[in-house]
């Protein structure tokens, strides 16, 4: 079923209850509220009678009975002592029979006779020592108004569902509509149809969804952008090292190269199959990091301990290149992360610092707001070009002088499994700048 005829269904419903007790409730006690207010009515009418017949010793009977048809009441006098009706204008086997029946006393609540099929609403009015005035309205009069007031209810009711109807179906459009917007928008990312893809006039949470789903349209199109990148940058890297391979390796077997010829072949060949080993096993690694829960070993590390062995395996390429290291001595600071991940995507960053510094490479440790630390690796080489700098941490992207093109992504993918941060820029020193904040 769908979501639209669900809505109505469930607002009709809900409204169908609603408007059903509520006509119930009104239409059980408004038997009560007529009774109450008929006691009330026939009070007032026995008042007035009252007052008409007050001081007058004998009131002819056709006048009176005139005066009650004027009311439309119906009324008979009971005296208590002589236990006799002593007027009335219904049958008077009738009246006696209601009285006989009967407590003629006055009473404050509201009184109900029952005399065989007939029903009475009954105000006793005390006009003597010994003598009552007793008013009857028959109750089928008030069962005919409450039947009347039911069946208007019924018809409004019936008016209220059906306009119910129409808003809720109106209501449950506006609301769907979105909904059924962004169904063929996220058809749309199905198809990988990401330039086609429209934002959806919406609010409140389908907003929300809406926005996350372009989001997600939009990190799904620089992933497959990245992974095209990918496979065609690592065909070019991996192409070239085997068709020098194949070059030589050919010759030698032809008898082209001979001599010191064929041994600097076998040389070049046994350089490019290490070359082509160490992109292959960097590949691979990226893979792992970017995909493997389980090659991440969390643990204490701290981080002065970090930056020392970093240093210690970096001394090598300082001493080969003739340049300067400095770093501040950090305070005692320790994370949560795997240690040997972090170590290497330490020394990838600091070794291509070494590679491009022309004296100079800085290490500088510092707090990061309250629950971060920021490392800093710098030197005063020539720095990052601003068309290469946005694309600086994407896989084989290669400055001058670069490996596999592989050093920096791997790094990034460690900062970032271990919910850091990590960005290039320029440095102080006047080259390149490279932060790490975890």
């Amino acid at each position: 079923m769908r979501l639209k005829t669900q809505l109505n269904l469930a607002f009709t419903t809900l409204l169908i209850i609603v408007m059903g007790f509520t006509a119930i409730t009104l239409y059980s006690q408004l038997k009560s509220l007529l009774v109450t207010n008929e006691t009330r009515q026939l009070e007032e009418s026995g008042q007035i009678l009252l007052t008409t017949i007050s001081g007058i010793d004998e009131i002819p009977v056709p006048a009176l009975d005139s005066m009650l048809n004027n009311l439309d009441l119906s009324m008979f006098l009971y005296d208590e002592q002589a236990e006799e009706v002593t007027y009335t204008n219904l049958v008077k086997s009738d009246a006696e029979r209601l009285a006989e029946n009967h407590d003629t006393a006055p009473t404050r609540e509201n009184t109900i006779w029952k005399d065989k099929q007939n029903s009475f609403v009954v105000k006793s009015i005390k006009v003597g020592p010994e003598q009552h005035m007793v008013i009857l309205r028959p109750i089928r009069e008030l069962e005919e108004v409450q039947q009347s007031f039911f069946q208007r209810i019924l018809l409004v009711f019936l008016i209220g569902v059906m306009i119910a109807i129409l808003i809720s179906t109106y209501l449950t459009q506006r609301l769907v509509r979105p909904l059924t917007e962004l169904k063929y928008q996220l058809k749309k990312i199905q198809r990988r149809e990401f330039d086609k893809i429209k934002s959806v006039k919406a609010s409140g949470e389908i907003k929300e969804v809406e926005q996350s789903a372009i989001e997600m349209a939009k990190e799904l199109n620089r992933y497959i952008t990245s992974q095209r990148q990918f496979f065609q940058n690592a065909s070019h890297e991996l192409k070239t090292p085997l068709m020098t391979i194949q070059g030589y390796a050919e010759g030698i077997k032809d008898g082209v190269f001979t001599g010191k010829d064929k041994e600097h072949g076998l040389e070049v060949v046994v350089s490019e199959i290490s070359r082509l080993k160490q992109l292959i096993n960097e590949m691979i690694l990226l893979a792992k990091l970017d995909s493997e829960e389980g090659i991440y070993k969390e643990e204490r590390v701290e981080i002065k301990e970090l930056i020392n062995q970093t240093i210690d395996r970096a001394l090598p390429l300082v001493s080969d290149k003739n340049i300067k290291m400095t770093y501040n001595k950090p305070s005692d600071i320790v994370i949560s992360g795997d240690k040997e991940k972090l170590l290497r995507a330490m020394m990838n960053i600091t070794s291509n610092a070494i590679r491009h510094a022309n004296s100079q490479v800085h290490l500088s440790v510092q707090p990061s707001g309250i629950r971060s630390v920021e490392i800093t690796i710098s030197d005063d080489g020539p720095g990052i070009s601003d068309e290469l700098l946005p694309n600086m941490f994407q896989r084989f992207v290669k400055g001058d002088g670069g490996e596999t093109g592989l050093g920096l992504a791997i790094s990034r993918a460690i900062v970032e499994r271990h919910n850091g941060t990590i960005q290039a820029g320029k440095s102080k020193l006047g080259g390149a700048s490279f932060t790490i904040i975890l």
